[in-house]
């Protein structure tokens, strides 16, 4: 794995907005033109091969947690709710999406945590980096079969699990998470599904039926919600989620996986995996050596802390902790520098339609990746 100066594109900002993808340079720099990663295929098929036993793993561990209702280990502690993820668990509701967080040094790699429930930046790892690749390097290619799998991925939900329409939502007033709606919600309409967008703030409750509709008075009954099920819960309409009969994409299940709480408990299962990094719900385990202290639900970086670990890092504060942490041994991730500038990148490694399908690079100037969190394209050769 290489960090390369590569040439801008001239019209660079002009191709990003072509497809949509307006906020390219928010903060500053969002997508990192003029640099890439290259990898070997060597490589990429190791990347390829550690994502699926990953998600194997993972689908062991919602089964085990399930089966021994450890829920309250994983921060859920709604009898309510509950319930309602072992029922979406039973019926086996489809997954669409998920991205596992990947650090890798060339030779080790280990899984940091994985965005089961709403991972974002899915665009730009899809078709952004793609068209920059058509653009610079046509004759090297990418590991990034997103979109293909995206397609087949609605072709199944449609065909077992959509009768009618599929709303697609998000809060107002984010543009990446309406971005990362849209491109789903284009993607789903090319199979053939009938969908329309509604704001999460639009979606209406009947006081009869204790349904939800939308603004044309239909009956929602699958949707897809770029809104993490934590936060959806705690909705006042949230206590109406198991009885509305809707399908929900991502299925309930999957705050299983997107707690950090679940990164012990796959340790437990799987003790000395070459994958997975030494977690623990008691910091007792680890206080003596160089950690990581996170939140079981927290997001883009946010509340997590480095200790015992030589850096001028400062938590960022986005009031994530209520529910627990988990305490995840310290790994030496790789740091390209550039004069006097550091770039630790994360491997972002997408799962769709339950298949490796590949992945997008974030860096950041330490090693936890923010929202500010540079994009970085790649090839491999």
């Amino acid at each position: 794995m290489k960090r390369l100066s590569v040439s801008k594109r001239k019209n660079w900002e002009e191709r990003c907005e072509e497809v949509g993808f307006n906020f390219h340079s928010i903060g500053g720099t969002y997508w990192n033109e003029g640099f890439c990663y290259e990898f070997t295929s060597d490589e990429i098929d190791f990347i390829e091969e550690v994502t699926d036993n990953l998600y194997e793993m993972c689908l062991k561990a919602v089964d085990y947690v399930v089966s021994n209702d450890l829920f309250s280990r994983i921060g859920i502690k709604n009898y309510d709710f509950i319930e309602f993820i072992r029922d979406s668990w039973s019926k086996d509701e489809p997954s669409i999406y998920g991205r596992f967080d990947l650090a890798y040094n060339g030779k080790d790699i280990k899984l940091l945590e994985f965005n089961a429930d709403t991972p974002t930046a899915l665009p730009e790892a899809s078709i952004i980096q793609w068209m920059w690749l058509e653009d610079l390097f046509p004759d090297y290619d990418q590991f990034n079969s997103i979109h293909e799998k995206l397609i087949e991925g609605f072709k199944l939900l449609k065909h077992n699990n959509i009768n009618d329409m599929l709303h697609f939502s998000c809060i107002r007033d984010n543009q990446e998470d309406l971005y990362n709606t849209r491109y789903l919600m284009d993607v789903a309409s090319q199979t053939g599904i009938e969908t329309d967008f509604i704001f999460l703030e639009d979606i209406g409750l009947s006081n009869t039926d204790k349904k939800f509709y939308d603004m044309y008075e239909r009956q929602i009954s699958a949707i897809f919600k770029l809104y993490p099920w934590e936060w959806l819960i705690k909705e006042d309409f949230g206590q109406f989620i198991s009885k509305s009969s809707a399908l929900f994409i991502e299925p309930a299940w999957k705050i299983i996986l997107s707690s950090k709480g679940i990164l012990p408990i796959l340790w437990e299962m799987f003790p000395d995996n070459p994958y997975l990094l030494e977690t623990y719900s008691d910091s007792k385990k680890l206080e003596k050596r160089p950690h990581i202290k996170k939140p079981f639900f927290s997001r883009e970086g946010s509340n997590i802390e480095l200790i015992n670990i030589n850096t001028n890092y400062s938590p960022v504060d986005g009031g994530y902790g209520i529910e627990g942490f988990v305490y995840q041994e310290r790994f030496d991730m790789p740091c390209f520098k550039v004069g006097n500038n550091k770039n630790y990148p994360v491997i972002g490694s997408w799962i769709i339609n339950n298949l490796p399908a590949g992945i997008g690079i974030r860096e950041d100037d330490s090693p936890v990746t923010l929202n500010t969190s540079r994009f970085v394209p790649h090839y491999f050769i």
